[in-house]
C-alpha cells in the first residue's frame, strides 16, 4: 500500500530517534498509521556527534515507520534543539517610502530580513526570527499591521540562534540517511504545537520539556512566544548520578529511576530496598529508595531551578507578564514519579503534566498518548500543515494557469507574482535553510 497523503515528522533527540508518520482523518484529526524508534547514538544534548552512528539511528527509526505505515519515506519535518541553541529579544524598524499607501507583506519581509543581517558571535547563525509586536508611527501592541496606513513601522522580534555547524550536521545526516528535508522547527515550539491549547497561550504559561539530554523552555503570552531557552540537563544527568552514587551500571541505574524513582526524597521509608543483581555471580546490591530519591531529588532540583531562573528573566514576576496558566511538563522526564508537586513547590506556579491527545484521533490516543512523543506528534502536525499549504498553492497556481489563457502577458507576471507572496514567512525562511544546507 502506497499512501501519497502521508506526512513524517523526524525527532532526532540525545535518547531516541522517533519517526512517526500520519494522516489528517475526516474529523481533522492526526491519525498515527506508522511509528519508529531507535536507540540514539551519536547525539549528545542534542548535537551531533557522530555522524555516522547518527545516519544509522535514523535509518533504523525511518524503516522501522516505513514498515508500519506500509508506505516509503522521502520528505520530514525535522527538530532542532541542543545546547548551541539560544535566543534573545531585539526591536527594528523601517521607514516607508510612501505612507499613502497602506502596508503590505513585502514591507514586513524588509524588516525581517533586516533583522537577519544582525551581526552575532563567530560561527553563530540566525535560524528564527518570530514578530511578536508591531508600532505603526508610534501607535503600540498592533498584531498585524498589514492593510494600515504609516510612515514608520517597527516591529519588537524574538530571534533564536544556532551554532552553524551543529545545523550543517542535521541536514548532512538526514541527507546521507536519503530523506529530504521538507522543513525544520524548533522543538519546543513543536512540543508547544502538540501539548498546549490557545487559551493556555493566551493566559501566559510556560512549556518545560525535560527530554534525556537537554530541558527545553518556551513561554507564551497573548498567544505570542516570548521566550525559548534551552538548558543543557536532561534525564541522562540524573541516571548518570544514579550510577555514580550506587556504584552500579547505566543500564540498571536507568532501570531505577523509570521503576522505583521519586523526586520527592519524603515520599520513601528507610526501610524500603531494592536488591539488584550482581554482575558475573557477584553479591546483589542492595540499594536504599530513599537514597535513590535524594540522589534524584538534587538533580532535579538543580533543573527546575535553571528553568525557574529563565522564566524569571523572562519578567514572570512583573503584573503584565504574569504567566497565569503556570507550567506545563512534557517530554520524557516529566514521568518521573511527584515532579508535579516539586515544580509547584519550586516556583509556586500550577503545574499538568503535557499530553498530545487533544489532536490525535480515538484510535491513536490508546497507544500513543505519551508524553515522551510530544515533540514528535508536534513536527507531525508541521509537516501536515506545509502539505496542505503547498496543496493550496498548487490550487491557486492551477486556477491562475486558466485565467492566463485569457489574460494579457502583463497580467500573467501580476498573478505570478501574488502566488509568490502566498508563501508564509516561515515557509521563505525554510527555503532560505535548504538552500544553505545545499551549500554546505
Amino acid at each position: 500500500m502506497k499512501n501519497k497523503n502521508i506526512s513524517v515528522g523526524l525527532d532526532i533527540g540525545t535518547t531516541k530517534i522517533v519517526a512517526m508518520v500520519g494522516i489528517k482523518n475526516k474529523y481533522d484529526k492526526l491519525e498515527v498509521i506508522g511509528l519508529g524508534r531507535s536507540k540514539s547514538l551519536g547525539v549528545h544534548r542534542g548535537v551531533v556527534n557522530n555522524i555516522t552512528q547518527t545516519i544509522q539511528s535514523i535509518q533504523n527509526a525511518v524503516s522501522q515507520a516505513e514498515i508500519e505505515s506500509e508506505s516509503p519515506i522521502e520528505d520530514v519535518v525535522v527538530g532542532i534543539a541542543g545546547q548551541h541553541i539560544r535566543s534573545l529579544q531585539h526591536s527594528d524598524y523601517i521607514t516607508r517610502d510612501n505612507s499613502d499607501e497602506v502596508i503590505n507583506e513585502d514591507d514586513i519581509e524588509k524588516l525581517i530580513s533586516q533583522v537577519y543581517k544582525l551581526v552575532m558571535l563567530p560561527g553563530e547563525e540566525i535560524i528564527h526570527v518570530l514578530p511578536q509586536e508591531f508600532k505603526v508611527d508610534g501607535q503600540a501592541e498592533i498584531k498585524e499591521p498589514i492593510g494600515m496606513y504609516g510612515g514608520r513601522l517597527e516591529a519588537n522580534f524574538h530571534v533564536v540562534v544556532g551554532q552553524v555547524s551543529s545545523i550543517r550536521n542535521i541536514g548532512r545526516c538526514i541527507k546521507s540517511a536519503g530523506l529530504k528535508m521538507k522543513n525544520i522547527t524548533l522543538e519546543p515550539l513543536a512540543s508547544s504545537q502538540a501539548v498546549l491549547s490557545l487559551e493556555e497561550k493566551e493566559a501566559g504559561v510556560a512549556l518545560i520539556d525535560i527530554g534525556g539530554g537537554t530541558t527545553d523552555l518556551a513561554i507564551f503570552k497573548d498567544g505570542i512566544i516570548r521566550h525559548t531557552a534551552v538548558i543543557p540537563f536532561g534525564g541522562n544527568v540524573i541516571t548518570d548520578d544514579i550510577k555514580e552514587g550506587c556504584s552500579i551500571i547505566e543500564k540498571q541505574a536507568e532501570l531505577l529511576k523509570v521503576k522505583f524513582g521519586s523526586a520527592w526524597p519524603g515520599e520513601n521509608k528507610d526501610t524500603e530496598i531494592v536488591s539488584i543483581p550482581g554482575l558475573q555471580g557477584r553479591e546483589p546490591k542492595e540499594i536504599s529508595l530513599k537514597t535513590l530519591s535524594k540522589i534524584i531529588n538534587a538533580r532535579v532540583v538543580e533543573i527546575i531551578e535553571h528553568t525557574f531562573l529563565e522564566i524569571k528573566n523572562y519578567g514572570h514576576e512583573d503584573q503584565k507578564k504574569k504567566l497565569i496558566a503556570g507550567v506545563v511538563l512534557t517530554g520524557g522526564g516529566s514521568q518521573l514519579k511527584h515532579l508535579k508537586q516539586l515544580v509547584e513547590y519550586i516556583t509556586g506556579m500550577d503545574t499538568r503534566i503535557g499530553y498530545p491527545n487533544e489532536h490525535l484521533s480515538v484510535e491513536t490516543k490508546k497507544f500513543e498518548n505519551s508524553p515522551i512523543l510530544s515533540t514528535v506528534v508536534g513536527l507531525l502536525m508541521n509537516s501536515i500543515e506545509s502539505s496542505e499549504s503547498v496543496n493550496e498553492e498548487d490550487l491557486d497556481i492551477k486556477s491562475e494557469n486558466i485565467n492566463d489563457q485569457i489574460k494579457s502577458d502583463e497580467k500573467k507576471i501580476e498573478s505570478s507574482s501574488l502566488t509568490k507572496n502566498r508563501k508564509t514567512i516561515f515557509d521563505k525562511w525554510a527555503d532560505k535553510f535548504k538552500e544553505f544546507l545545499d551549500k554546505a
